[in-house]
């Protein structure tokens, strides 16, 4: 089990790049990245221990990677658009590289494996779409790499919170190799604020307190998710979009709510 600690992975308005690796973070299986890139822009990767899913959060381009040759896909000018995004499943010892056609933004979730499986396009109509919560707890979950789709390690989701709402709310947690009740994953959110000025908080916590953290997130902030419980709330006037990325020795998510705030489940 990881010991690494809840943290802040800045990423300031002028930088095109933020990653969060094994050594920056202290992860044991999650790895992400996010590039922001011009029209024209290429760029490549290839790991030879880890998958990847290569998430086209906006704009259009190519992505090759396998047999993968997709073309000109992409058809979101902002993740805050009401429509699923294209992604693309590469598994290790495979080069992928991206092509531009318009500014884009890709976030690259990794984890380890060994290649049992191909490299795919991953759809927008494939994924699904659901609503969770209610009143001032609803938010918006597109499933883009799911524990009924193919992979060996990776779970991949991205969520809308509206305004003034919170969410991953009631806290829950999955930090705990305790199946069927739950199980141990690692997990990274990459956030995205509109308008982009704001701010959403997070907080990150265990039942003993021993991992108890909170942080004012920005655009383009990614928080790091070793252990515990982690809520986000967004204030008035904003919007909130995260990219979750999770993996652990098992590739299940079941997760356990802290039971002093369970009871608004049952209102």
């Amino acid at each position: 089990m990881t010991m690494a600690r809840a943290a802040l992975a800045k990423s300031a308005p002028a930088r095109e790049i933020v990653d969060v690796d094994e050594a920056s973070s202290g992860l044991a299986y999650v790895g992400f990245a996010a590039r922001r890139l011009r029209a024209g822009e290429k760029i490549e990767g290839r790991d030879d221990a880890r998958e990847s899913c290569l998430v086209v959060l906006t704009g259009r381009v190519d992505i090759r990677a396998g047999d993968v040759d997709a073309r000109d896909i992409g058809d979101r000018a902002s993740v805050f658009d009401d429509r699923s995004p294209y992604a693309v499943y590469v598994p290790p010892r495979t080069t992928w590289t991206i092509v531009a056609h318009t500014d884009a933004e890709i976030g690259i979730g990794t984890a380890p494996a060994t290649g049992t499986l191909p490299a795919r396009l991953i759809e927008p109509a494939t994924m699904k779409r659901s609503v969770r919560g209610r009143d001032a707890n609803t938010r918006y979950v597109c499933d883009i790499l799911p524990q009924t789709e193919p992979a060996e390690s990776l779970l991949v989701v991205e969520v809308l919170t509206p305004s003034g709402h919170s969410s991953s709310y009631p806290p829950h947690k999955h930090d705990t190799d305790a199946l069927p009740g739950e199980s141990f994953l690692e997990e990274t959110y990459y956030h995205r604020v509109d308008p982009p000025q704001g701010f959403v908080f997070q907080r990150v916590y265990t039942d003993d307190r021993s991992e108890d953290a909170s942080f004012a997130v920005e655009d383009h902030d990614v928080v790091i998710v070793p252990r515990g419980y982690h809520p986000v709330c967004v204030p008035y006037g904003y919007r909130s979009y995260y990219l979750n990325v999770m993996a652990g020795p098992k590739r299940i998510w079941s997760f356990r709510n802290d039971p002093q705030h369970e009871w608004m489940l049952a209102k």
